[in-house]
């Protein structure tokens, strides 16, 4: 059973986090210490340096050689399902888009804080559920983070794509978009697949660009060689890499107090919205986990730990990604905040019932 202790351990995972939030909301709100510019180029400077470093350091120090395999696929169908799930619920919904398509794979499916899960699943399961926690984190940064990166990318550059000629429209101002400013309605003949070959190799050619990609396949790159022939970093190096990955969290945080102190309200999305981010998160999530893990047999405490972890709150990565690309930054800004108020009670509800 779960002690006071180990709450408390919870609970001072979680303090820090906030404080790092209010400073920021503080500093903005009350002391107007930064401008908009300057919020924006905090949130640019998480995005593209303490979280790809953060992401390497996560990525390399998982042994993959030793991973749960079936823990592994369960997590992937489960994020397949919910991705199945929402482009169903778009193709009926009149709000449409991709961006919703988007929020809602952040919502439901890009799980947890590492600095939150790792002691509550310790208290709950024991060490090894840590190490299993750790698993999933791995993919979700090696793969789910940049499945994101790429939507936003892909979002983005089809916006810009619909940009009048006259218009300024970035990388997309190739030969073909030049001809047309000079043809005029001969833009307007292009086939349909060659825009799209454009639209996919101005994405590639941005992700490419992305600091985060070059970090999560260096991290595996890295990982495989340290943990197959037992090689470690220098000192210095290690050191350079921690400096600032280890304040990649709490910078992450500071750029939302600097958000929410931007917004005229806490709740940024609206109360309905937030209820729909919670719900997705806490009710949708492990439900979907729990099929996924079902499927593949899994039992006995990996079952458990599957479906704890799918019920921790939001992490705040995808918040920094959705407001670098300006994508529903209000809704996932929400489900950060009120998720790590709500993580420990939904977790102990969450045990009690798999514990029966």
């Amino acid at each position: 059973m779960i002690s006071l202790a180990d709450v408390y351990h919870v609970v001072a995972a979680t303090v820090p986090l906030y404080f790092a939030m209010i400073l920021a909301y503080t500093s903005v709100k009350w002391w107007k210490l930064f401008t908009p510019e300057q919020c924006a180029g905090i949130n640019k400077f998480v995005a593209k340096f303490s979280i790809p470093l953060l992401s390497f350091q996560v990525i390399s120090e998982n042994n993959p050689y030793k991973m749960n395999l079936k823990l592994i696929l369960a997590d992937f169908l489960q994020k397949l399902l919910a991705f199945v799930v929402l482009m169903a619920i778009e193709k009926f919904s009149s709000r449409g888009g991709l961006p919703s398509i988007i929020t809602g794979l952040s919502l439901s499916t890009l799980p947890n804080t590492l600095i939150l899960g790792i002691p509550l699943l310790r208290a709950m399961y024991g060490d090894k559920s840590a190490t299993l926690l750790a698993q999933i984190v791995v993919l979700q940064s090696l793969i789910w983070y940049n499945i994101l990166l790429f939507l936003y990318e892909l979002n983005a550059t089809k916006a810009a794509s619909e940009t009048p000629p006259s218009q300024d429209s970035g990388d997309l101002e190739a030969p073909e978009e030049a001809q047309a400013k000079e043809g005029g309605e001969e833009a307007h003949t292009r086939p349909r697949k060659s825009k799209a070959m454009l639209i996919f190799l101005t994405v590639g050619k941005k992700l490419m660009a992305n600091p985060n990609t070059h970090a999560t396949l260096l991290g595996l790159i890295w990982a495989s060689i340290q943990f197959r022939w037992n090689i470690k970093f220098p000192a210095i190096i290690e050191k350079s890499i921690a400096i600032l990955s280890s304040g990649g969290l709490g910078m992450a945080m500071f750029s939302l107090g600097l958000f929410m102190a931007s917004r005229p309200s806490i709740i940024a999305c609206g109360i309905r919205m937030a209820a729909v981010a919670m719900a997705m998160k806490f009710m949708a999530g492990p439900a979907l986990m729990a099929a996924s893990s079902a499927a593949l047999g899994l039992r006995g405490k990996v079952l458990r730990v599957a479906i704890v972890q799918a019920a921790l709150p939001q992490g705040v990565v995808p918040f920094v990604f959705a407001k670098e690309y300006n994508v529903h930054p209000d809704v996932l800004s929400t489900g950060v905040i009120f998720g790590l108020l709500i993580a420990l009670p939904v977790a102990l509800v969450y045990y009690l019932i798999l514990a029966v």
